[in-house]
């Protein structure tokens, strides 16, 4: 497959929300990274979405808007608060931002970045 020589690639920045021009991107993308987090935890206990609303005691509708990506639908305490029912420690480091790095970064132990 042959590529034009008129296109234009153009870098990430690392932040696809960021990289979509809107305002609140870092909270955006820290969102997102939690949710994954919360997802692939759940998805590792092979659990029923009636078991996992039962957990995280929320409604079954909100299960499938979770493990079908949509984080967006839920602030970040309540994904932090789905981390603790899933028996995650949160901890959060506060250091001086550096240029260039990310406002909110999110690592997990057990994941991979």
């Amino acid at each position: 497959m042959s590529h034009p020589e008129n296109t234009n690639i153009e870098i990430g920045s690392g932040n696809i929300f960021q990289d979509l021009g809107l305002d609140d991107a870092d909270e955006l993308l820290g969102r997102a990274q939690i949710g994954y987090h919360v997802f692939k935890l759940i998805e590792a206990r092979n659990l029923k979405q009636k078991d996992i609303a039962s957990l995280l005691r929320i409604a079954q509708p909100d299960v499938s808007h979770l493990m079908n990506g949509h984080f967006n639908r839920f602030t970040t305490d309540k994904l932090l608060d789905f981390l603790r029912r899933l028996d995650q420690k949160v901890i959060i480091h506060i250091a001086p931002h550096q240029e260039g790095e990310p406002f909110q970064e999110v690592f997990s132990h057990d994941l991979p970045h």
